[in-house]
C-alpha cells in the first residue's frame, strides 16, 4: 500500500482543477488579444468560426503548480523527485513546441516536431523512465522513444472534436492513478491526479458555446507526452505478464484512431501527415450520431477499456488473455465497419 493518504491525490487533483478553471478565461482573452486563433480554412476543420487557442497552457500550469505544492506537502523521496524532474523538463520542451506550432501561422513541419519530441523522450529516458523488461538496453530505449512519440502525437491526432481528446485523457489519467495506487512510484500517482484536475478545469470551456477555447497543440501534445511518460512508471505484471498490455488498453482509443487514420490515408495514397476526415469520430458523425452521442459513446468505451486494463493486471493469465483477445477482435470488426463509411475526398 502507498504510504501517502489517498486524500493527497484528490488534493492534487483539486488544486490543479481550480488553477486551470480560473486561468482558462484569462488565456482565452490573451489568445483573442494576440489573435492566436484556429481559423477554419481547411476542409478538415470541423468548426465554422475562428476559435482561440492556448487552452493547453492553463492545463499545464495547473498541473505543475499542483505538483510543486504537493511536493512540499509530502516531501517526496529522492528517487521519485528524480523521475518527476525528467517529466517536468520534457514537458516544458513539448509545451514550447506546441505553443510555437499554435502561434506560427503555418505551423511547424513534421520533421521539426519529430526532432523536438525525440529530444523530450530522451530527457525522460535519461531520468530512467523507460521500458525495463526489454533487453538489450538500446532496444528498450528505442521502443520507449517510439512509444512516447507515438502517444504524444496520438492525443494530438484525435483532437478533432470538442471534448474528445480532453475527455479521453481525463479518463486515462484516472485509470493510471487507480492502477498505480498500490505502488511506491508516487510520481505516477501525483502526475496522473494533477493532470486529471487540469484537464477537468478546461473541459467546461471547451464544450461551452459562448466562451469556447481549444487547447491546441500546446495542450494535446503536452498531455500526450505526460501520459506516455507516466505509463512507463508503473508495474503491470505483478499477477501476470498480460498486464503489460494495460497501457495499450488505457490509451487504446487515440492509438486506434491513429492507426485507423494512417491505414485509410495510405489506402487512398494520401500522406499520413496530411489532414483528412478519416477519424472514427467523424465517421460516426457521418453515420448519423450527434456529437453529444459520439462523446458519450467514446467516454463509455474509454471507461470500459480502462476497466479492462485494471482487470488484466489483477486476474489470472487465462482470464486476462480472454479479455485482451476479445477487445482486439472487437477493434478489428469495428475498424472494418468504419472503413466502409463513405467520407468526403481528402482535405488540403
Amino acid at each position: 500500500m502507498s504510504k501517502y493518504p489517498y486524500s493527497l491525490y484528490f488534493l492534487a487533483l483539486g488544486i490543479s482543477f481550480f488553477m486551470s478553471f480560473f486561468l482558462v478565461p484569462l488565456f482565452r482573452l490573451i489568445a483573442l488579444k494576440l489573435k492566436v486563433l484556429d481559423m477554419p480554412h481547411s476542409q478538415v476543420k470541423t468548426h465554422k468560426e475562428p476559435i482561440p487557442y492556448l487552452g493547453g497552457l492553463p492545463i499545464w500550469i495547473g498541473w505543475i503548480v499542483s505538483l510543486f505544492i504537493i511536493r512540499f506537502t509530502t516531501f517526496f523521496p529522492t528517487g521519485t523527485l528524480h523521475s518527476l524532474r525528467g517529466i517536468i523538463l520534457g514537458s516544458i520542451l513539448i509545451l514550447i513546441l506546441g505553443l510555437a506550432d499554435d502561434i506560427i501561422p503555418k505551423g511547424l513541419g513534421f520533421k521539426s516536431k519529430l526532432l523536438v519530441q525525440t529530444l523530450a523522450a530522451l530527457i525522460v529516458i535519461l531520468f530512467d523512465i523507460r521500458l525495463h523488461f526489454i533487453n538489450p538496453n538500446f532496444i528498450a530505449i528505442i521502443v520507449s522513444v517510439i512509444w512516447i512519440i507515438g502517444i504524444t502525437n496520438s492525443l494530438n491526432i484525435i483532437d478533432i472534436m470538442d471534448g474528445l481528446s480532453s475527455g479521453i485523457a481525463f479518463i486515462a489519467c484516472m485509470a493510471f492513478l487507480f492502477i498505480a495506487l498500490p505502488t511506491e512510484q508516487i510520481y505516477v500517482n501525483f502526475c496522473a491526479a494533477a493532470l486529471a484536475g487540469g484537464i477537468l478545469g478546461f473541459i467546461p470551456y471547451n464544450l461551452s458555446k459562448g466562451k469556447k477555447i481549444f487547447m491546441g497543440d500546446t495542450g494535446s501534445l503536452t498531455i500526450g507526452f505526460i501520459l506516455a511518460s507516466i505509463s512507463l512508471g508503473t508495474s503491470y505484471t505483478k499477477v501476470n505478464y498480460i498486464g503489460l498490455f494495460a497501457p495499450l488498453l488505457i490509451l487504446a482509443i487515440p492509438i486506434y484512431d491513429t492507426f485507423l487514420v494512417m491505414v485509410l490515408r495510405w489506402s487512398k495514397s494520401i500522406s499520413p501527415f496530411m489532414g483528412s476526415k478519416d477519424h472514427f469520430a467523424l465517421r460516426l458523425e457521418k453515420i448519423g450520431f450527434s456529437r453529444k452521442q459520439i462523446l458519450l459513446i467514446t467516454y463509455f468505451a474509454s471507461i470500459i477499456l480502462s476497466l479492462s486494463a485494471f482487470l488484466i493486471t489483477r486476474l489470472s493469465t487465462e482470464y486476462a488473455t480472454y479479455i485482451f483477445i476479445f477487445i482486439v477482435l472487437l477493434a478489428i470488426i469495428t475498424a472494418y465497419r468504419l472503413s466502409q463509411v463513405k467520407m468526403e475526398e481528402k482535405g488540403k
